[in-house]
């Protein structure tokens, strides 16, 4: 059994339940490549607040995405198999019971050899979410685009909010430090210092000075270097695109790339061993036009691509 989208020429794309594209609703991981995943929990924001309702919205503005992948002359169901499996379990109001419950409910997801595509929530639970993808594959690879690292040690004296996954990863060896890139790196910090610090983890870190500087193909040699053939686990923080493309997120940064150019570098990061992906902080409540939610699911199509035409490499081989 393989699962693809309804057929929009067929139904129109407003009718039936909202999952992602319109994929089965349904929890067989036996027959998908890949599992839509909401996880809809936003207690670790430090400003806006609203996340929660994020996987409903890029579900509802993703029934506009087609099966075929223009830009690589493929339909992505001709070789994945996908599903939604709806939403993980979470406890609104506390962070590290929600913690334990979302990686409990992944796990058996990643067990199954089925990649997660994740939609959060705010970017604290990439921190459970990387612990399930973790247990099983060892310390990850890890490509982070985002306009904040996320290394902050605490908030207000407590360890976990969503500036601190990516530090709370390195220190559980969730992630190789030596294998880890983050893009597009920009806004003010509390000192100076604060810019550097990811760089002493060894972290290497791209600016969005850097980013816009390069050309999309630069880009993609720097974070195919980085990685390797490690598993790679792929987090992105919607606020990594300027506030004019995505207006609805919870801490946005101005002077961000364009959707067009993160969709060129996304492109571009074909032969990576992707085990799992999460996309994060989007608000709904702050969207305008669903202005956010359609960039978040366009660029989920894109990590669709990637496993599509890795899926075909695995396939000839």
């Amino acid at each position: 059994m393989r699962y693809r989208p309804e057929d929009s020429t067929s139904s129109p794309r407003f009718c039936g339940i909202r999952t992602f594209m319109r994929l089965p609703a349904v929890r067989d991981l036996e027959n998908a490549d890949f599992a839509i995943v909401g996880v809809p929990f936003d207690t670790g924001s430090s400003y806006r607040v609203g996340a929660r309702f994020a996987p409903e919205a890029i579900r509802s503005a993703s029934i506009l995405l087609r099966p075929c992948d223009a830009e690589r002359g493929i339909d992505i169901f001709d070789h994945l198999s996908g599903i939604d499996y709806g939403d993980l379990p979470v406890v609104p109001g506390f962070i590290e019971d929600s913690f334990e419950r979302i990686q409990g409910a992944l796990r058996p997801i990643v067990a199954a050899g089925v990649i997660p595509i994740c939609l959060g929530g705010d970017h604290s639970v990439a921190l459970p979410l990387l612990r399930a993808v973790a247990e099983k594959h060892g310390p990850l690879a890890l490509v982070h685009f985002d306009s904040h690292s996320d290394a902050w040690d605490q908030y207000y004296g407590h360890r976990y909010f969503h500036g601190t996954p990516m530090l709370r990863a390195h220190e559980e060896n969730l992630i190789d430090p030596t294998k880890t890139i983050q893009i597009g790196m920009r806004g003010g910090v509390y000192e100076a210092k604060d810019r550097d610090f990811p760089k002493s983890l060894g972290f290497e870190v791209i600016s969005t000075r850097e980013l816009v500087k390069s050309s999309p193909e630069e880009m993609v040699v720097r974070i195919k270097e980085r990685v390797s053939t490690a598993k790679t686990y792929l987090s992105f923080d919607i606020d990594v695109l300027d506030p004019a493309f995505a207006p609805g997120t919870g801490t946005p940064e101005i002077g961000g790339p364009s959707t067009h150019q993160i969709l060129e570098v996304l492109r571009g990061l074909t032969e990576i061993d992707f085990v799992a992906f999460d996309l994060v902080e989007v608000i709904p409540t702050f969207d305008a036009g669903q202005i956010t939610s359609l960039a978040a699911a366009g660029i989920i199509f894109e990590f669709l691509g990637l496993l599509a035409v890795r899926k075909m490499g695995d396939d000839k081989e």
